[in-house]
């Protein structure tokens, strides 16, 4: 069958997209990889069938021109009005889900579906017509595609569920009001680009028809939707293994990493690179910093335990780790588990970033610095000296993998593909 898989115009989401589609190619499938011409080299690189869409991102031009207009006064900061990951029952009444769902949909929806963008995938997706379209839950216009084409078609996830769990819970809330109350900003996006291509809203637009997870089942929000799990595997793009990593560490190794979904999506990091190195100088270990020139730019002094490395695979290099330092972003925390590493986050308010803390936290494989703005570096070395001293963290981290490795392969699940895209030919007739 032909397989169109869909994408946000970003690495740290191309990436995790890469393991299945080779599953599904090796499999006899048919796979293209739709983006934006910022990932485009990426996914060739990667050896998929890449198709331009639209115009590129420039995530830096629009991150500038939001700042610009945030401190001007033009707009206000959207980011305490996206709290998706809100958990609280007394915070989750229809007023706050409402403005949430109309605040996402005008500042992040909206921008990961633009018209140029959605117009050539349908497009696309009609030429070319695909059974079955795999999209990022951030992507919509991968949702509208599909139903423009009749493809069956799924959500891959990245990261945790937010979107359905608070979906589900919204709904509720909107059923219980008058029936001319029940306003839905989702349904009033989109219902007007699914007319555009002669097609009606329905929910599996939001939540697709099924959802594809690799995220631990430990982990997952409980949403009401029918679940494929899959075990993650890790892809960080074209590499080489250095040298230096092929010989036994001499001592132990943490590494430190902030990821990339900051750099790309925020156009920055959260915490000061000084506080972070000067957090590991004391340390009895070989730290390896994989920092870029521009985030080296304003610090005082590398330590001598600090190797600085721009780019190292992190698959390659955690097995040689005894713990890791970093952000919280779902591709780090996946391969640290995928790898048995206990953990230290230094979580920020990015979407899911706090509920995956919370749970790597309660499972006894890492710890995690909550308030970032004011950590002192004598705190974070003191969680990392846990980490590497207490055996309770790394036997934790080792069951995590056991169960992860439990989980089936992205080869593994395609039969469950193709037998759902079957059904959902067969009810097409």
């Amino acid at each position: 069958m032909r397989i169109l898989i869909t994408t946000l115009p970003f690495k740290a989401h191309a990436y995790p997209r890469v393991p299945l589609a080779w599953a599904l190619r090796a499999a006899g499938h048919e796979v293209r990889v739709a983006a934006s011409p910022d990932v485009v080299d990426d996914i060739a690189d990667a050896g998929l069938t890449a198709v331009p869409i639209g115009e590129a991102f420039d995530a830096e031009a629009l991150m500038a021109e939001i700042r610009e207009r945030e401190a001007t006064g033009d707009v206000p900061d959207p980011e305490p009005l996206m709290k998706i990951d809100e958990r609280r029952p007394e915070r989750l009444t229809y007023d706050f889900m409402h403005g949430l769902f109309t605040v996402l949909t005008t500042v992040v929806f909206k921008n990961h579906a633009p018209v140029p963008a959605t117009d050539d995938l349908v497009a696309f997706a009609r030429e070319w017509r695909p059974d079955l379209v795999i999209w990022d839950p951030l992507g919509f216009g991968g949702a509208i595609a599909a139903r423009a084409c009749g493809a069956a078609h799924a959500r891959l996830m990245y990261g945790l569920d937010v979107i359905g769990w608070m979906r589900e819970r919204y709904l509720d809330a909107v059923r219980e009001r008058p029936a001319p109350l029940r306003e839905d900003p989702m349904e009033e996006w989109l219902t007007p680009w699914l007319e555009r291509y002669g097609c009606a809203f329905g929910e599996d637009v939001v939540m697709g028809q099924w959802t594809i997870d690799p995220g631990p089942s430990w982990m997952r929000l409980p949403v009401d939707h029918l679940c494929v799990p899959m075990r993650h595997v890790s892809y960080n793009g074209r590499a080489t293994v250095p040298g230096w990593l092929r010989a036994p560490p001499a001592r132990r190794r943490v590494c430190l990493t902030l990821g990339l979904s900051h750099r790309e999506v925020l156009g920055g990091n959260r915490v000061s690179m000084s506080d972070l190195l000067e957090a590991m100088a004391d340390l009895d270990a070989e730290v390896v910093a994989t920092l870029t020139a521009d985030q080296l730019s304003g610090v005082r002094r590398v330590p001598d335990n600090v190797r600085v490395v721009d780019f190292v695979p992190l698959n390659e290099l955690l097995p040689s780790c005894s713990a890791i330092v970093h952000q919280g972003g779902t591709g780090t925390m996946q391969t640290a588990l995928a790898h048995g590493i206990p953990q230290v986050l230094l979580p920020g308010d990015l979407w899911d970033t706090m509920l995956k803390a919370e749970r790597l936290e309660e499972s006894g494989a890492g710890l995690c610095v909550w308030d970032i703005e004011r950590f002192e570096a004598r705190e974070l070395r003191d969680m990392v000296g846990r980490i590497l001293d207490d055996p309770f963290f790394t036997r934790a981290a080792a069951g995590l993998r056991t169960r992860m490795a439990g989980t089936p392969a992205p080869a593994d699940v395609v039969p469950s593909l193709e037998r759902l895209t079957a059904e959902h030919r067969a009810r097409r007739g």
